[in-house]
């Protein structure tokens, strides 16, 4: 796969791409990441990317010129174009998932007050990562570059990503670890007990209740498996007894 980031701050990944799992991935050739800098592809002597927005406001609007300059010089018939925006498509886990099947992301960051409306047509989709406002895209970029690049094949050890938080439209259920009773706090009984089937029935049963808890609207639109339905009943019984 390869990712290309359409930026006027490329300086500010320079950490996020050479750590963990996205410098190893990019280091054992999973990814390849490049930037483009937005700026270069100003016509002006100054540089300039941006001016005041028609019909008066505050802050300056990001030109489309030098904008989809950018974005012509990268894009290529297997290239799927995404603009950071606060108008965008919410991002979710599913959509990580679909991405990480293409050949060739773009992701578009504007700064100041935002794009001129006119760049909107010229990219595939408009993506959010929630409803909050930051600076710029970088950062909302860099969410959506290792929520991608940590599901390629290689890039993480084969099924820890299978039952995290959201993959099957479910929180994950609690985990623990070494020592068993930290001063009087102690795991649960039943992760001690080697009983794959009761553990299996414990982790499902917890993340019916810990989704319907802290993200009841996660678990109103959640289809349950019969499995899950089967847990899910047997905890109705149990609070009617």
């Amino acid at each position: 796969m390869r990712i290309t980031v359409l930026t006027l701050f490329p300086e500010m990944y320079q950490d996020f791409i050479s750590t963990s799992i996205i410098g190893r991935a990019i280091k054992n050739g999973i990814v390849s990441v490049d930037f483009v800098q937005i700026r270069d592809f100003a016509h002006d002597h100054y540089k300039h990317v941006d001016d005041k927005p028609f019909g008066g406001g505050y802050g300056q609007v990001m030109k489309c010129q030098p904008v989809l300059d950018a974005l012509n010089s990268v894009k290529t018939e297997v290239s799927y174009s995404m603009m950071m925006s606060p108008a965008g498509n919410v991002y979710t886990q599913a959509k990580a998932r679909a991405l990480s099947q293409k050949d060739h992301i773009i992701l578009l960051c504007g700064h100041y007050e935002g794009f001129d409306a006119r760049i909107n047509k010229h990219v595939d989709e408009l993506v959010s990562i929630g409803d909050y406002v930051l600076t710029g895209g970088e950062m909302a970029s860099m969410v959506i570059m290792d929520s991608v690049i940590r599901l390629l094949e290689g890039a993480i050890r084969q099924g820890s990503t299978e039952e995290e938080s959201h993959e099957n439209g479910l929180l994950e259920y609690p985990q623990y670890t070494q020592p068993a009773d930290y001063q009087g706090d102690k795991v649960p009984d039943i992760l001690l007990s080697g009983h794959h089937a009761k553990i299996q029935e414990w982790r499902t049963k917890q993340s019916l209740l810990l989704t319907k808890q802290v993200r009841p609207d996660m678990f109103e639109k959640h289809t349950m498996t019969p499995y899950e339905k089967k847990i899910w009943d047997k905890i109705q019984q149990e609070e009617n007894e």
